[in-house]
């Protein structure tokens, strides 16, 4: 972890593993594992908080 990256490259691979994740909660709901599903959920949620702060809060 002794690369320095810009913000551009950083929102990049956040971009990216948010892709990754989606696509994941999409197959490991289609294979019935609702365990997994919802961990990639949850990971969704936090890169989604990352990009935009604020914006996903449910009162």
């Amino acid at each position: 972890m002794a690369d320095v990256v810009d913000s551009d490259e950083l929102l990049r691979r956040i971009q990216r593993a948010r892709a990754f994740a989606a696509q994941e909660v999409h197959t490991w709901s289609q294979q019935g594992d609702a365990v997994r599903e919802v961990a990639y959920e949850v990971v969704l949620r936090v890169l989604d908080e990352i990009v935009d702060p604020g914006r996903h809060v449910t009162k």
